[in-house]
């Protein structure tokens, strides 16, 4: 459904995005992560056609957005990061203004807006002036005139930022409930909202793409093993940093045990040599668990690496 192929950008001699290239398939939800000042709202707007790319392709339901920019306009819904509303209007009003500026047919035009009233919970809110909602329920409105047109694609570029948790939960679930039904690209630096909606994860950083799968994946291949045993630490922590397969080990002292923390390529399964290991040096082995690391140290650990 989204096809981006190596695009770049310059603004004067500053070059913000690098060979950026990634795919989500129709029906899919896709976390674009990234510090501030990664390329996040950069590359939405390429993708909105708000301007062209420098270098590269970018296609949207086979349409390529420089030759067609109409036909991937049609096709589109747009979130904008500060989420621009005319306060002195009402919801109702709004939304059928919008509704018309992207080409709605009139008879249409009540289903539509009734429709995505109903969907971002606005029924009690319809008839009132936009400028006297809280945040909350103006991002509900933002998301619903990017819905109004009924588009295969929805972009949303910081959706839940400025809201608080149960305003946060509620914006989350909306996004959820279109999971299947639209293509959905979720800009954000927020990783617990990445973790709980999207299906793949691009991260993005000075521009360029460092990592990019699903979830589970990301933190499978940051996994590690957890041990607590009864041992001397400097012949234990030898011992384990002398595993092939062992890439890094942490180790400290509780009262009379160690407790270690074993980072290992994740191709390999190394807790039965952990433990025959352990168990054949007559050491005491109390606990050997399993650990994922979560989505947010993974992005940690990449973008720290990345700037070192």
């Amino acid at each position: 459904m989204i096809e981006v192929r190596n695009i770049s950008k310059w603004f004067g001699a500053r070059q913000v995005l690098r060979d950026v290239s990634f795919e989500v398939e129709k029906g899919e939800i896709l976390g674009f992560l990234g510090p501030n000042g990664a390329g996040k709202t950069t590359s939405l707007r390429i993708l909105t056609g708000y301007f062209p790319p420098d270098k590269g392709t970018v296609k949207i339901g086979g349409y390529n957005i420089t030759q067609n920019p109409l036909a991937v306009k049609q096709k589109l819904g747009y979130f904008p990061e500060h989420n621009p509303l005319y306060p002195e209007m009402t919801v109702d009003g709004y939304l059928r203004f919008v509704a018309r500026i992207k080409g709605v047919r009139r008879k249409e035009e009540t289903k539509r807006v009734n429709t995505v009233v109903a969907e971002c919970g606005l029924e009690n809110v319809r008839h009132r002036l936009i400028k006297r909602l809280s945040k909350g329920y103006k991002q509900r409105v933002g998301l619903a005139q990017a819905l109004v047109n009924d588009p295969e694609v929805l972009l949303l570029d910081e959706p839940t930022i400025g809201l608080d948790p149960k305003q946060i939960y509620e914006i989350r679930q909306l996004i959820k409930a279109l999971a299947g039904q639209k293509t959905v690209i979720l800009s954000t630096h927020i990783l617990p909202e990445v973790s709980m909606v999207c299906t793949k994860v691009v991260i993005i950083k000075d521009g360029q793409v460092i990592a990019k799968d699903n979830p589970e994946n990301l933190t499978a291949q940051k996994g590690y093993v957890e041990i607590l045993a009864r041992a001397p630490k400097e012949e234990f922590t030898a011992y384990l940093k002398n595993i092939p397969e062992v890439k890094e080990v942490e180790a400290k002292m509780e009262d009379n045990f160690i407790r270690a923390y074993i980072h290992f390529d994740p191709q390999y399964e190394i807790r039965p040599k952990l433990t025959q290991g352990i168990v054949q040096s007559g050491w005491e082995l109390l606990e050997l668990r399993p650990r994922r690391k979560s989505l947010e140290e993974v992005f940690v650990q990449l973008v720290t690496k990345e700037a070192s």
